[in-house]
């Protein structure tokens, strides 16, 4: 059997990553990552509070394992904290999930296991690794969260293990029920962890005090339809409060950091044929024109696409248009359940 580090967070995924791989007789190290000060952060819904510190550690108590509080505020301040308010700042919707485990889970948490002499991470994410070493979709594609990991390194993917990747929640919760843990009927965390009230507008206000962020709410054409306090506070497609009137719904079209205009419009200017991502993860790239399925949004649909040969900046057209595409967010292609790789979204391409 080997040492492996379980990321404990509190939640019972984790929890049953650990128990299970101490039940299969693993010498389990179990590690909660502390990443913030947020405040009121121990509610229904959210993660990281003191709560689940607590929570992790009573898990790791029942099961007889070693237990680590590792505090990483300052990574993650740089890396998820800092760059979601960059990207907003830029006029883009940026993903922290992504930017979380990209940056410090499978970089600095697994250095940090392999320090203390362990042959794996191993996390509660519900994804699978395949030989290669690869990145798949889980088995309960409900719960899939490939979409969030496509920037896994091959070198990380070889130290990592999801314990979960062929299991559905209902029976992860089952076997928390069987092994007694304290997690078994918790609330899963789903929001933006370090922004309890989930207001970003008012945290980034509260990062840069005294920027000034106001401008006008235009159509399409130019024409000012009203005015906003800060045009971070907004993303592509979004329709409520926009605070201005028409005779049909409006959605953010646009969002333009150098005049502070938000650009708003009709659904039917929201949709694309395709998009141009940079920054790509490649776990197999496929070739120019070769059908995949794209996926631009955690939970969103699954479109037929093909790429074409650029090397930093890739194109991706789809079969069909697709609603939405925002820049900031990631790009994520798929063969079957098979990740072939990912990257970050520039621009929308084609108007419909």
């Amino acid at each position: 059997m080997a040492r492996v580090v379980a990321a404990m967070s509190g939640g019972v995924d984790s929890s049953v990553v650990a128990a299970l791989l101490h039940e299969q007789g693993h010498e389990v190290i179990g590690v909660h990552m502390k990443l913030h000060d947020a405040p009121d952060p121990d509610k229904a819904g959210h993660c990281c509070g003191l709560d689940d510190a607590l929570d992790a550690r009573s898990v790791a108590d029942r099961l007889g394992i070693a237990f680590h509080v590792l505090d990483l505020r300052v990574a993650f301040q740089k890396a998820v904290m800092d760059d979601l308010t960059k990207t907003y700042l830029a006029g883009a919707t940026p993903n922290p999930c992504i930017q979380c485990n990209g940056v410090l889970k499978f970089r600095v948490l697994l250095n940090r296991a392999l320090a203390l002499g362990a042959e794996s991470l191993a996390t509660g994410h519900y994804a699978r690794i395949t030989p290669g070493p690869g990145l798949a979709r889980a088995v309960d594609h409900d719960k899939d969260q490939s979409y969030f990991l496509f920037p896994m390194s091959h070198e990380a993917l070889s130290r990592t293990l999801f314990p979960l990747g062929d299991m559905t929640k209902a029976q992860v919760r089952a076997h928390a029920h069987r092994l007694g843990l304290v997690t078994a009927n918790k609330a899963e965390s789903q929001e933006i962890c370090f922004i309890p009230d989930q207001d970003h507008g008012r945290f980034i206000a509260d990062q840069h005090p005294g920027l000034d962020g106001s401008g006008d709410i235009v159509d399409s054409s130019g024409r000012v339809l009203g005015k906003h306090k800060g045009y971070w506070r907004y993303t592509v497609g979004q329709r409520r409060g926009l605070g201005v009137a028409a005779p049909f719904k409006l959605y953010v079209e646009r969002v333009e950091p150098d005049t502070k205009r938000v650009v708003v419009g009709g659904a039917k200017g929201l949709w694309h044929e395709g998009l141009v991502a940079s920054r790509w993860t490649w776990m197999s790239r496929p070739a120019p024109g070769e059908p995949v399925m794209a996926r631009i949004r955690h939970n969103g649909h699954l479109v037929s696409a093909r790429i074409d040969d650029g090397e930093k900046l890739v194109s991706v057209r789809f079969d069909e248009p697709v609603w939405a595409v925002a820049p900031g967010q990631a790009v994520v292609l798929y063969q079957g359940d098979q990740v072939l790789g990912g990257g970050w979204i520039r621009r929308a391409v084609g108007d419909q």
